[in-house]
């Protein structure tokens, strides 16, 4: 595996917790070891970007500087980011960057003069993993509650959560198929209904 320089982290139900079209920022909570983890990355000299749809834009029940205000202040609570790239287009647009387009990614690695190889998506959906992949990047898929079984079962690498999955990146020592990034198997992880417990 090549080494990372660049992780790229999608935004709601990765780093924060998801409530849906939010422009609020007081509504803004990270996710446990969020910051902790991206310390980590940092304190290697790895960068750190956001990736994120916001379709609620599209949608009409956001408008940018409502997403910028969010942005703003998970930049606060768990920046600085080196890059951030929103895709204000709903799913119907047919947009480049919209995921599980590759655009945003793409992106992000030519504003960072970082080549997609040696750089790592993480998030909380298939369309997360998909765009890395189309993008020539290293895919960590870090299931909630919304993230749908097949999803788990399609994704080449699958951690617990954040901290986990930004560790096995740091390593090297990401398992392929729908192995866990820690030691304890498929089921006492997620069950038999493809959640997390």
């Amino acid at each position: 595996m090549n080494e990372i320089d660049l992780v790229l982290f999608d935004r709601d139900g990765t780093l924060v917790h998801d409530v849906p079209y939010n422009g609020d920022p007081d509504l803004v909570r990270p996710v446990g070891g969020a910051r902790r983890a991206l310390d980590l990355l940092r304190a290697r000299g790895i960068g750190t970007g956001v990736v994120t749809n916001q379709s609620g834009i599209a949608r009409g029940l956001l408008s940018t500087a409502d997403v910028r205000r969010v942005n703003e202040r998970i930049d606060e609570l768990l920046g600085p980011f080196d890059v951030w790239a929103v895709c204000p287009h709903g799913p119907e647009d047919g947009c480049h960057c919209r995921k599980p387009r590759p655009g945003m990614i793409l992106l992000a690695a030519d504003r960072l003069r970082t080549p997609p190889e040696r750089i790592a998506v993480i998030g909380d959906i298939g369309a997360d993993v998909e765009a890395a992949r189309r993008a020539g990047a290293l895919g960590v898929l870090v299931p909630t509650v919304q993230t749908r079984p097949e999803e788990i079962a399609a994704a080449g690498h699958v951690a617990p959560d954040l901290s986990t999955a930004v560790r096995a990146v740091l390593s090297g020592r990401l398992p392929l198929g729908r192995g866990l990034t820690e030691e304890r198997p498929v089921e006492a992880a997620y069950g038999t209904t493809g959640r997390i417990r």
